[in-house]
C-alpha cells in the first residue's frame, strides 16, 4: 500500500507543477503586452513552459501510475496464493499422517482382540490419546 501510497502523492506533485506552470504562463501571457520584457526571451519562456505542460500532461495520463499499481497489487495477490497453497499443502500432509494413524490404531486394536487383558490396557491407551 505504501507503494500505491507513493505513486498517488508523485501523480499530486505533478499535477500541482502542471498547475503553477499552466498559471504562470497565463501570467506571463497577460503581462506580456504591458512588459518592455525582449521579445525573444518571453518566446524562450514561453516555449519552456509549453514544452513542460506537454511533457507533465503526458505523464497524467494515469496509465504510468495504474500500470505500478496494477503491478503492486498483482504481487501481493500472488504472494498471498503462495502463502495459501503452502498452508493447503501442510494441512494435506496432515491429513495423511492422520489417516494412517488412525489405520494404525484400528490395525492394534484388532490384533489385541486374542489378548483380552493386554488389549483393555492398551485400548484404554490409546482411546485417551486419540482424543488429544
Amino acid at each position: 500500500m505504501e507503494e500505491m501510497m507513493k505513486e498517488i502523492k508523485t501523480l499530486e506533485l505533478q499535477m500541482t507543477e502542471l498547475k503553477e506552470a499552466k498559471e504562470k504562463l497565463v501570467k506571463i501571457e497577460v503581462r506580456y503586452d504591458e512588459s518592455n520584457i525582449d521579445v525573444a526571451e518571453k518566446i524562450r519562456v514561453i516555449k519552456t513552459l509549453e514544452k513542460r505542460i506537454k511533457e507533465l500532461e503526458k505523464d497524467l495520463t494515469l496509465s504510468k501510475t495504474l500500470a505500478k499499481i496494477k503491478k503492486i497489487l498483482w504481487a501481493k495477490i500472488g504472494q498471498s496464493i503462495i502463502d495459501q497453497w503452502s498452508s493447503i499443502q501442510t494441512i494435506c500432509k496432515l491429513i495423511e499422517l492422520i489417516n494412517i494413524a488412525q489405520f494404525e490404531t484400528q490395525r492394534a486394536r484388532e490384533s489385541l482382540g486374542n489378548m483380552p487383558e493386554k488389549a483393555n490396557k492398551m485400548i484404554q491407551f490409546l482411546n485417551t490419546h486419540t482424543k488429544e
